[in-house]
């Protein structure tokens, strides 16, 4: 029988919530996070974009959003949950929003103050989980998809402490590997940086590759998706809000993954929860 600290595993993957009060978002949150509370997962992760929208809203929304978001979380989630930054939760980036860059909670001092660190690991049975925070903001007041230096110091000596065998899960909101490019909408390839994938993702992969990591789960694409390369699986979750509560996107319905690790494999199951938008426009390929 093998060890209660390596035993088999499950765990619900879920992102992309945009909570907002329009088109019954916070009911359909609180229904998925009732469908994952009843399940045999051991926790949650939360992969980012919690609200739509700190980018380019004033600070009265967004922090009715990000208290939205918090009490349908503690009231429904009744599992431990480790959060991700994702680009919406970060304050005022857009200079439209009327925020101005020097104030102390701007960007992702916004998601900070609520969750804890942008980046950090944990560990569960056996597994290390490293969670990075992949949104970088630039100088224009945008952002872009990119693992900063810091971070890549930081990942090298968090790896280079655990023994050589241990099992790595590694977590991202904007993907390091995704097919995205060859389907993505095509009004999504009109913005001022790359807002698909994380752009210096060969510096991340470099570092991952002299380690046992299993997978990597990504946010942000709304899609479910499944990679494979180089012995790792990059799993990208479909969005808890769908084609942002108005359906499904690219053929992806509202819904969250289940996880189960097994030894050295990681299996992936999308799961829906039967929301039906009450202003259906779903986004086809």
């Amino acid at each position: 029988m093998a060890s209660p600290d390596l035993a088999d595993f499950t765990f619900a993957f879920m992102s992309d919530c945009h909570i907002r009060p329009e088109l019954g978002a916070n009911k359909a949150c609180a229904t998925c996070f009732e469908q994952i509370s009843a399940s045999a997962c051991d926790f949650v992760i939360q992969g980012g974009d919690h609200i739509e929208d700190a980018l380019e809203t004033g600070r009265e929304r967004a922090t009715m959003l990000m208290d939205l978001y918090q009490q349908v979380e503690r009231k429904h989630l009744r599992k431990k949950v480790y959060h991700v930054l994702g680009n919406h939760d970060c304050l005022g980036v857009f200079a439209n929003s009327g925020i101005a860059p020097s104030v102390p909670d701007y960007g992702k001092a916004f998601y900070t103050l609520r969750f804890g660190p942008r980046y950090y690991a944990f560990d569960h049975k056996g597994v290390h989980f490293v969670v990075l925070d992949s949104v970088g903001l630039t100088d224009d007041r945008n952002y872009e998809g990119r693992v900063d230096a810091e971070q890549l110091d930081w990942l090298r000596m968090d790896l280079a402490a655990q023994p050589k065998a241990t099992r790595v899960i590694v977590v991202t909101h904007i993907p390091l590997i995704t097919a995205m490019q060859c389907y993505e909408p095509e009004s999504w390839l009109n913005t001022p940086h790359n807002w698909t994938y994380v752009t210096n993702a060969r510096e991340v992969l470099r570092i991952l590759t002299e380690h046992n990591v299993l997978a990597v789960l990504q946010g942000h694409s709304h899609v479910y998706e499944r990679i494979e390369l180089n012995g790792i699986s990059f799993i990208t979750t479909g969005a808890v809000a769908g084609a942002d509560w108005r359906g499904s996107f690219l053929s992806t319905p509202e819904g969250y993954t289940e996880i189960a690790v097994k030894g050295q494999q990681v299996l992936s199951r999308y799961r829906s929860y039967g929301h039906i938008s009450p202003d259906r426009q779903d986004v086809p390929i």
